[in-house]
């Protein structure tokens, strides 16, 4: 499993086309010529890029699904819906389409944010917004981390 570290500011280019920051480049050296999944999240208005290696793990979680329950197809269906494969090209950058450019409302100046073994790439603004709306994060962290106390 990839550990990746790091928030980076970049700017996406006329074309949509972001530069990937040479620290996450670094990190994901050895995967780049795997290539990589570009989803919509599913909580917040950014997108996720996954390499291959990570999107293939969740794929076979989500295989094991159910086909014959309905809300199982209908979360396949709207957890894949804008997926694209993408590579990052012999300049480091990385082409987003305009969907989801669209939907991730992603201007010039964005935010590249690990998040354990994927990445995230957000409009600036939007999430500096995010950031700042956790209204309490102690409180956050003790109900989502504090209850570990056997582990």
């Amino acid at each position: 499993m990839t550990h990746l570290i790091g928030t980076y500011e970049c700017k996406v280019d006329s074309k949509s086309r972001l530069s990937m920051p040479s620290g996450i480049k670094k990190q994901l050296l050895p995967k780049l010529e795997d290539g990589f999944v570009l989803k919509r999240s599913v909580f917040q208005k950014c997108l996720e890029l996954y390499p291959m290696s990570e999107w293939e793990v969740l794929m076979q979680k989500l295989n094991k699904l159910n086909r014959f329950k309905k809300k199982n197809n209908d979360f396949i269906r709207k957890f894949t819906a804008g997926v694209k494969l993408v590579e990052v090209d012999a300049n480091g950058r990385l082409l987003i389409p305009k969907d989801l450019v669209a939907f991730a409302s992603i201007q010039k100046e964005v935010v590249v944010a690990s998040a354990i073994n994927i990445i995230e790439i957000w409009d600036r603004e939007v999430y500096e917004t995010c950031i700042e709306d956790v209204s309490d994060f102690a409180d956050l962290a003790e109900e989502v981390m504090g209850n570990d106390d056997n582990d």
